[in-house]
């Protein structure tokens, strides 16, 4: 990402001399490289995975006017340095480009997580969040040396297939999405057949049909991505249409079609998700050997508090999901979930979400979602229902 090229000084702020931009006047705290400006910058950007609070903000710096940094706060939302949270506190979060820019602040600065990786020593600095077709955006998570989406990206270079797997709503589709643009997908179910990959015959205009040739074909022709969501509920003689595509050859016939051929292209990849634990999903043999790197996705729950959702239902979803996972209830929220009581509360208020929440969890485990709300929230809770009019 491109540095942003500071501003030029303001008026009266100290320029080629550090030792006098170590004290604070009125006018330096006024500056883009003004003392006040430069400490909650790079405050913000030691904290990169956090949203604080103005006054959080004062005492860790040592400031001695929260007004002040308030408008220093505000001067880097306005510079695209900080998302501005109003939820209803004032909160705020440095941005890649607010990471990128404090490097940039004279006098030289203490390392920030993105400049030490520049230097080769240390981690590359958190990516900004990445947009979905959807409009929603997509915040990376670690994966080996690097962020999943870089990593994924690099993996289609090499043509190293991954395999996604983990409970329903913990983000899997939402990765692919970020990291591929181009991509196609093939929702699974029971019902998938192969026509669904290869195409088929549709009536046109004026009698007679043509062949329209599915999203394998297509992802296969333009060298695009192919995600095969829930692949596991697939019939494993229908996947296996999947297979001359991936094994080296990189060729399939179509068979309703007069056995065209189809080559890919410089391109073509192809990447698959599956929950274990729903019902039907069967993982064959044939189908885990194509994919070289078999990689678990599972709620993010720092995530889970940084977009907002309270750190007692984080604690109760986190409960829920120890008990999922020792086979003492059968349900559990996950990140989607818990996104979707985020905006439930927005517009309900918490009373409507926390009920919502355990209204939504199957019937069989809604006792022991409204048990784990309850005690963590401390609050009785039941599922959301009219009142009296």
């Amino acid at each position: 990402m491109t540095t942003p090229t500071p501003p030029a000084p303001q008026p009266g702020a100290p320029q080629n001399n550090p030792a006098a931009t170590d004290t604070p006047t009125a006018e330096a705290a006024s500056g883009r490289s003004g003392y006040l400006y430069r400490k909650v910058a790079l405050h913000l950007a030691d904290h990169p995975d956090q949203i604080l609070k103005t006054g959080e903000i004062t005492r860790a710096i040592g400031a001695p006017s929260s007004g002040a940094v308030f408008e220093a706060l505000k001067k880097m939302a306005t510079a695209g340095h900080a998302t501005h949270h109003r939820d209803p506190h004032h909160r705020f979060q440095i941005t890649q480009a607010g990471i990128d820019a404090a490097g940039t602040l004279p006098p030289a600065a203490p390392r920030t997580r993105s400049s030490s990786s520049s230097s080769g020593g240390g981690r590359q600095g958190r990516p900004a969040p990445v947009p979905r077709p959807n409009g929603t955006l997509y915040h990376p998570r670690r994966l080996g040396r690097g962020w999943d989406v870089e990593e994924l990206r690099r993996l289609r270079t090499q043509q190293v297939p991954v395999l996604l797997y983990g409970p329903p709503g913990t983000g899997k589709t939402a990765m692919v999405e970020a990291a591929f643009p181009d991509l196609l997908t093939v929702a699974g179910t029971g019902d998938t057949v192969v026509d669904d990959f290869l195409g088929s015959y549709n009536p046109v205009p004026g009698g007679g049909y043509e062949f329209v040739h599915g999203p394998l074909v297509t992802a296969m022709r333009e060298g695009r991505v192919l995600l095969v969501d829930d692949a596991t509920l697939i019939p494993p003689r229908v996947l296996a249409v999947l297979y001359p595509a991936m094994d080296g050859r990189g060729v399939i016939t179509i068979p309703a079609n007069g056995n065209e051929t189809v080559q890919a292209a410089d391109g073509f990849y192809i990447v698959a998700g599956h929950n274990p634990g729903v019902h039907g999903a069967v993982l064959t043999e044939a189908l885990a050997s194509r994919f070289t790197v078999h990689l678990h996705v599972s709620t993010d729950w720092d995530l889970a508090r940084h977009l907002g959702v309270p750190k007692p239902v984080v604690a109760a979803a986190i409960d829920l999901n120890a008990d999922l996972a020792a086979g003492k209830t059968v349900w559990a929220p996950q990140l989607r979930e818990l996104l979707g009581f985020v905006k439930v509360r927005d517009h309900m208020g918490m009373t409507a979400a926390l009920a919502n929440l355990a209204g939504i969890a199957p019937e069989d485990a809604r006792d022991d979602v409204t048990a784990a709300l309850s005690r963590h929230t401390g609050t009785p809770i039941t599922a959301l229902a009219l009142g009296k009019r």
